[in-house]
């Protein structure tokens, strides 16, 4: 009896090791992923966005999925549980990958593939911007400019499906943008879901840079690629709102990250024109600019040379913006067009909040309550750009080559120590560090902070440096924040289906799985309870 309890274990051993899916390994963590984006997949159906132009919404699947409430409640509840499900997989990938090491890279791909596939099938979930690349294509198309005219301009605009918020506002998106959707309407069949397929493409592209650019630029920094890898482009926040949601800035981010890792390469004109058709697609990476000006000049660049390669560095940028604009008519129009999406704000945002809170109190006492919000927002405005201006003229001193050595918690790269890396490394990381502090700025003093903003900073700070500790576990924190805030958005919803019912059930199931995997879950907790980590890295899936 004693030596059969003895071996049993280890059949149990040789047993498990035979099966494709093993519960406590990378593997079970990859296809928790695949679980919860394909859960995200069938949930669209129910609660995803259709134009009410489209062949779809007459299917009998989708008029189930949509008119039948307790279908609809079904395809909110498979929205959480994918979205935490996907949260789960990838911090039990970081669990598991610990190390970082080349056996990683391939997991970390598979995984991608994975998750990303079924997200590409959804329909748009969480926004109906994509609708608005329609009917800003549609502008185009009839000759309109986009960035004086509103969606409404069109005839039965409301068909397309587009945001209200759209469909009086100018667009603020580039030139490169603007043929994007131009050519996006003028493809066969007329159906929006036809013309949704090149937005698509073009988000899956930016996910594409981002996983061939991330790593490289973290690696010539002295920094894991792989872990880079998965804390930016495996992260749920980038699969839910640059691939399910359809954001342009997918693609924004992709072509920027590209262009920094090529100006940091000693190859600036190429990193200037990526930087530009960055710009061409949303302008806010205009404050990438003067860095990569920076990283063109060198670390012993006096103040002449410096002005001289910024002067030559817009120059290009210019020339370049200059010319889409004079092909497509329609000039330099993007700059008026900036602040198109600042006549909203959200409760997170510090000034947003405080500019309205301080606006409120004004009103009740009689004062012109919106005159001071306008006003706090413009403070608020004024003060990131004077950060931007001052991280990009204050002289960066280049950290010396031993400042770091035996940092293994900022998540260096086995390959490569700090010591190793040469002055113009450190000081391209220096640089870039200071380029994700001046977005940084921009995104914290706005009055509107849309989760796909946080993006662009884990983006910056990864590939620059985050530690583990407490900078890891912020970037946790943020994950699992807007993660939840995406659940708890946008939601299409019938007229005769009561909304607040479907809200509350997002918000109530959304808590319960997010909170469950960040504080009850004993194999993912540890990741956001400092004293729990070491047994979390222990425990089973």
């Amino acid at each position: 009896m004693t030596s059969a309890r003895v071996a049993l274990p280890e059949v149990k051993t040789k047993v498990f090791s035979k099966l494709p899916l093993r519960t406590g390994t990378a593997a079970s963590a990859v296809w928790q992923g695949f679980a919860g984006s394909m859960m995200l997949l069938l949930g669209s159906f129910g609660v995803g966005w259709l134009a009410s132009s489209s062949v779809l919404i007459r299917n009998p699947l989708f008029i189930v999925a949509r008119t039948t409430p307790v279908a609809v409640i079904i395809a909110t509840v498979l929205l959480c549980v994918g979205a935490a499900l996907m949260l789960r997989g990838w911090l039990r990938l970081r669990q598991h990958l610990a190390l970082w090491d080349e056996s990683s890279a391939p997991i970390l791909k598979k995984a991608l593939i994975l998750w990303v596939a079924p997200l590409m099938l959804a329909l748009p979930l969480f926004s109906r911007d994509s609708y608005a690349y329609i009917g800003q294509g549609r502008l185009m198309q009839q000759g309109l400019n986009p960035y004086t005219d509103g969606i409404s301009a069109l005839n039965n605009y409301f068909s397309l499906g587009p945001d209200t918020l759209w469909t009086e506002a100018p667009t603020p998106y580039g030139p490169l943008w603007l043929w994007l959707e131009h050519f996006a309407v003028l493809l066969p069949a007329n159906s929006p879901e036809i013309a949704l397929i090149p937005f698509r493409l073009a988000c899956l592209a930016g996910v594409v840079l981002l996983a061939i650019y991330v790593p490289k630029l973290a690696a010539r920094h002295g920094f894991n690629p792989h872990r880079a890898l998965w804390l930016v482009v495996l992260n749920p926040v980038v699969l839910i709102n640059f691939v399910a949601s359809v954001h342009n800035d997918s693609l924004m981010l992709g072509l920027v990250v590209a262009g920094l890792y090529y100006a940091s390469s000693k190859r600036p004109i190429l990193g200037i024109l990526l930087v530009t058709a960055s710009i061409a697609i949303k302008p806010i990476t205009l404050i990438a600019l003067p860095f990569v000006g920076l990283l063109w000049a060198g670390s012993q660049a006096g103040w002449v040379r410096k002005f001289g390669i910024w002067a030559a560095t817009l120059g290009i940028a210019t020339a370049v913006m200059g010319v889409m604009g004079a092909i497509n008519g329609l000039g330099f129009g993007w700059l008026a067009a900036l602040q198109t999406p600042g006549t909203v704000w959200i409760w997170y945002a510090p000034v947003g909040l405080f500019s309205n809170i301080v606006g409120f109190v004004v009103s009740l006492l009689g004062g012109a309550g919106a005159a001071v919000t306008d006003v706090i927002q413009g403070i608020g405005q004024l003060a990131s750009i004077l950060i931007v201006m001052g991280l990009a003229f204050w002289k960066v001193k280049v950290p010396a080559a031993s400042s770091a050595n035996g940092s293994s918690d900022v998540g260096r790269s086995s390959f490569s120590g700090p010591g190793a890396l040469g002055e113009t490394q450190r000081y391209s990381q220096a640089v870039l560090r200071r380029m994700a502090w001046a977005f940084a700025a921009v995104v914290i003093m706005a009055p509107m902070i849309q989760p796909w903003y946080m993006l662009w900073l884990v983006a910056f700070f990864a590939v620059t440096g985050i530690e583990e500790g407490w900078q890891l576990r912020t970037v946790l924190y943020l994950t699992a924040f807007f993660t939840l805030i995406a659940l708890t958005d946008q939601l299409s919803v019938f007229p005769w289906i009561p909304v607040v019912l479907i809200r509350a059930v997002a918000i109530a199931v959304g808590f319960i799985c997010i909170l469950y995997v960040m504080f009850w879950d004993r194999a993912t907790r540890g990741l956001f309870l400092p004293g729990r980590d070491a047994a979390a890295k222990t425990k089973s899936a």
